[in-house]
C-alpha cells in the first residue's frame, strides 16, 4: 500500500508563491515515480511535473520555468515549488505515484492522495 497526503493549498494573488508537499508512506521514493497532476473546474486531469525513476525531473510546457519538483528523502516527501503564479493555474492539485515510468497521463498512475485546492487571482 502507499499512502499520499497533499498539503500547502491556498489563496494568492497573481505573481506570488507557493509550495505544495505532498507525505509518502509505504514505499521509497527509488522504488517508483511521483509528480503532481492539477484539475480545473470542467477540465480534465492533466500532467503538472514529475521525477522520472532514475530521478530526472519533466514539466508541462505551462509550468517550465515558473514550478520546481523537489524531495526529501529523509521526510519521504516530494514537494511542488510554483513561482509566478497565474490565474490560468487555479485547479486541485494531486500527488501521484507508480510503480513503473511510462506516459504522463493519469490513467498510469496507480496511487493518488486527495488533492489540495489553489486558487490565483487577479
Amino acid at each position: 500500500q502507499v499512502q499520499l497526503v497533499e498539503s500547502g493549498g491556498g489563496l494568492v494573488q497573481a505573481g506570488d508563491s507557493l509550495t505544495l508537499s505532498c507525505a509518502a508512506s509505504g514505499r521509497t521514493f527509488s522504488d517508483g515515480e511521483m509528480g503532481w497532476f492539477r484539475q480545473a473546474p470542467g477540465r480534465e486531469r492533466d500532467f503538472v511535473a514529475t521525477f522520472s525513476r532514475n530521478g530526472n525531473t519533466y514539466y508541462a510546457d505551462s509550468v517550465k520555468g515558473r514550478f520546481t519538483i523537489s524531495r526529501d528523502n529523509a521526510k519521504n516527501t516530494v514537494y511542488l515549488q510554483m513561482n509566478s503564479l497565474k490565474p490560468e493555474d487555479t485547479a486541485v492539485y494531486y500527488c501521484a505515484a507508480r510503480r513503473a515510468g511510462g506516459a504522463f497521463l493519469p490513467s498510469q498512475y496507480e496511487y493518488w492522495g486527495q488533492g489540495t485546492q489553489v486558487t490565483v487571482s487577479s
